[in-house]
């Protein structure tokens, strides 16, 4: 009991303080896809959070056309790094293999995870203020249509009522259950 008892709460703070840079770091690389209002104050605040860990890796690292490679890295050696020292915490030791596929998989489940949440949100604001307008609402509604888009022009509002975020969100989940299965089970067939 005395082992868990500080090991359980040192590994949830460790876990969340991760996963929140993660986080910002991928709505970084998110945001420079989708090409999101650069001068938006949300934007400013994620640019200066996260350059920092990023300058350095930039000057090795060049970007490949649109796609800021110094970023992915960043975000893979995050994953990596908290899967690890969660791992070690738990009295776990993973494979280096299973630890990478794991580190993947871990990306993967966060850019779902970033778009489902993002268009909750939106709707979830639509309904509580709809018409006003905020920083975070302009990048919310960045970040959701390459997602919402494709579904709004195949789903025209019925009776004033947008349904594309209802069928979007379906996609997703499907998605999420189509892919992250493989990449689970390829961690497992290399944890022994």
């Amino acid at each position: 009991m005395g082992n868990d008892y500080l090991t359980n709460p040192l590994v949830f703070l460790i876990s969340t303080l991760f996963d929140l840079y993660i986080l910002i770091v991928m709505l970084r690389f998110i945001f420079q896809i989708i090409r999101a209002d650069f001068y938006n104050p949300l934007s400013q605040f994620i640019v200066k959070v996260t350059s920092p860990l990023l300058i350095p890796i930039r000057r090795i690292v060049p970007s490949m056309g649109n796609i800021d490679t110094s970023c992915v890295i960043l975000l893979l050696a995050l994953q990596l790094i908290k899967l690890s020292i969660v791992g070690l915490l738990s009295g776990g030791m993973f494979a280096i293999g299973m630890l990478l596929v794991l580190t993947v998989a871990e990306t993967v489940s966060l850019v779902f995870s970033v778009f489902t949440f993002g268009i909750l949100i939106q709707v979830i604001l639509s309904w509580v203020s709809p018409g006003t307008h905020n920083p975070v609402t302009a990048v919310l509604y960045s970040l959701t249509e390459p997602v919402l888009g494709p579904f709004r022009r195949l789903i025209p509002p019925i009776a004033g009522f947008d349904l594309s975020p209802i069928a979007a969100l379906l996609a997703l989940q499907i998605g999420k259950m189509l892919v992250m299965p493989p990449i689970l089970a390829l961690a497992r067939s290399l944890a022994g």
